[in-house]
């Protein structure tokens, strides 16, 4: 306990010895602070398969940040980094700083789970849907990740009552504060996603709370707690490639701390395999209400019940790989909702003079 507390204290720049403790880690590195340990290359995927910026950005992992030149994207996954851009036909990689004998090209396939045909299911759903169809022509090719479990479940943890941008900033700190170093590109230091053992610390609730998580902090050791007693083997246990059903692994869930029915079906869709769970949020019920179950449209909440009517709906429309089209329809509507939201109306000269004189005159009457 008292390396975690320290480790921590380090981190947040209580050490003299953070910078020479970061070196002794690293991997040999060249002026310019990019790891030696590198390997690079590409494999083959068309765009109409994948759209990096879409797929990485659009709330599924919150690892991923896009570089400074507007075209690659940088994050985490397999206790590697990775700066990946994309041609019409090519998805380029470069990984940094991971053990050796780490083959690429099939941990990026399995990561954006390239077995899997978009195109072919884009058809599928959209012969059985006319909204679906008029819906994902406005998005890019959305892909669903193939993510570690124990980082998701403990990223949707902190999702309750949040927004993408601040949940990223959550999970950058606990990788920052609790997880293991992997390299320095750039100047910048990256960690893995901290082990359950970890997070299992009674002390580290009390960091998490001080460091802006608010009650998420309880439910993230409890949760983790909890995930020991049951043993290394149960997260594991409840993958649908072990033979575990959809509704099984989406009940095992809830029984941890923190975790209602859409950080379940979350978990379930993009780390357990079932790709047929939904997530219900805000965002999918108000799509739902519009076009599919508009009996719904009065109710202002989602209950545990609207969410299994709202889902059970969508995956006997949209069939086997419903997740799937519902994370489709989720980006198209976060991304026109930011749209609307970001555009404002252009002022006019005349307005902009009614409001300087309506400032002064405040000002003069309050003199």
């Amino acid at each position: 306990m008292t390396q975690i507390v320290n480790k921590y204290a380090k981190r947040i720049g209580l050490s003299i010895f953070k910078v020479t403790e970061s070196v002794l880690n690293m991997s040999s590195t060249t002026s310019t602070g990019k790891s030696s340990d590198e390997i690079s290359g590409y494999i083959l995927c068309e765009k109409d398969e994948l759209d990096l910026g879409i797929t990485l950005k659009g709330g599924q992992s919150f690892r991923w940040v896009e570089c400074s030149d507007g075209n690659s994207y940088r994050g985490v996954f397999n206790s590697a980094l990775w700066t990946l851009s994309q041609s019409d036909n090519k998805l380029f990689y470069t990984r940094h700083g991971s053990k050796k004998g780490f083959q690429c090209d099939k941990a990026l396939s399995n990561y954006f789970r390239l077995d899997v045909s978009l195109k072919e299911n884009l058809k599928s759903w959209a012969g059985t849907d006319s909204h679906f169809k008029t819906t994902y022509d406005k998005i890019g090719a959305v892909r669903i990740l193939n993510q570690d479990v124990v980082e998701n479940l403990f990223s949707f943890i902190c999702s309750s009552n949040n927004n993408i941008t601040r949940i990223s900033g959550m999970v950058d700190k606990l990788c920052r504060l609790f997880g293991e170093y992997i390299c320095t590109v750039e100047g910048q230091d990256y960690y893995d996603f901290p082990k359950i053992e970890k997070l299992s610390s009674s002390e580290l609730e009390n960091i998490l709370r001080k460091e802006g998580f608010g009650y998420r902090a309880g439910y993230i050791v409890k949760s983790a707690k909890k995930l020991l007693s049951l043993g290394e083997d149960w997260l594991l246990g409840l993958k649908k490639e072990n033979g575990a059903t959809y509704e099984h692994a989406r009940e095992s869930l809830m029984s941890l701390p923190g975790i209602g029915p859409k950080v379940a079906d979350c978990i379930c869709l993009m780390s357990l395999g079932h790709l047929e769970s939904i997530p219900v949020d805000t965002h999918i019920f108000q799509v739902a209400c519009s076009n599919y179950t508009p009996h719904l449209s009065k109710q202002k909440t989602v209950t545990p019940k609207i969410h299994q009517e709202v889902s059970s709906h969508l995956r006997e429309l949209w069939g086997p790989l419903a997740g799937w089209a519902q994370a489709i329809v989720f980006c198209v509507k976060i991304n026109s909702t930011s749209s609307k939201t970001s555009k404002k109306r252009p002022i006019s000269k005349a307005e902009k003079k009614k409001s300087v004189k309506t400032k002064v005159g405040r000002k003069n009457s309050s003199d």
